[in-house]
């Protein structure tokens, strides 16, 4: 049975996710250590934070108690000469959709001006939460579709490759859609990938913990906040 997310802990803590030992097994059969990658050169590195925008976390309460610890690996990121980019979904432009397909057959026809609209550039719901600490010196891309890293749909691939980024710590929301997608795709493109668990969230509990679990058998790791920023970032 799927089990909302929107109890009260809930919406003050991250969710706490364990990965299933099946996975574990099948990961050390496959390639015989747990972590793909041991460590990130700040300077190639960069956090990626997907969606966190004012209409999205309005709508999913979890998404609120992942901002401390996004701000956290914002700091951290920077402190040692890494990037950060905001990744923002914008979904209309003039009144148009710029993405018909999704709009047109997975949306009541309400509820696709409502997220044609709320994710337009100069709406409230577009602009990045406001307990987000965002920087000056940090970089802003749009994107269009689902991945924060499909050629043609996205702003980001062409910036972190100006800047000669090489590896991505994935966060934001949700977990199983954009940030997975994000993440399958960021591999695919040969990024070195991690998603980072308590600094995603979902709407569902199974929804959360189903997105860990694919993108750690063959696109990346799965990894903390702590270990990010204590392990992995150096």
């Amino acid at each position: 049975m799927w089990k909302p997310m929107f109890r009260e802990e809930l919406m003050t803590k991250p969710v706490p996710f364990q990965m299933p030992q099946y996975v574990i097994d099948r990961v050390m059969k496959k390639r015989g250590r747990l972590r793909v990658f041991d460590r990130f050169d700040a300077c190639e590195s960069a956090l990626v934070v997907v969606d966190m925008q004012s209409f999205y976390v309005s709508d999913v309460p979890p998404a609120i108690a992942i901002i401390p610890n996004i701000n956290r690996l914002a700091d951290a990121f920077r402190a040692r000469g890494g990037l950060v980019a905001w990744v923002k979904m914008t979904a209309g432009r003039d009144g148009e959709s710029l993405w018909p397909l999704y709009h047109d057959y997975f949306f009541t026809e309400v509820n696709a001006a409502r997220h044609r609209d709320n994710l337009t550039e100069g709406a409230s719901g577009h602009e990045i939460h406001p307990d987000l600490a965002v920087m000056p010196e940090d970089i802003c891309a749009s994107k269009s579709r689902f991945s924060a890293f499909l050629p043609g749909k996205s702003e980001l691939p062409e910036m972190l490759a100006e800047r000669g980024i090489r590896n991505v710590a994935i966060t934001g929301m949700l977990t199983n859609f954009c940030c997975e997608t994000s993440a399958r795709d960021a591999m695919m493109l040969d990024y070195r990938v991690a998603m980072v668990s308590d600094a995603n969230a979902a709407r569902y509990e199974e929804d959360h913990n189903i997105g860990f679990s694919t993108v750690y058998q063959s696109f990346g790791d799965v990894v903390t906040t702590d270990e990010m920023v204590n392990e992995i970032l150096v």
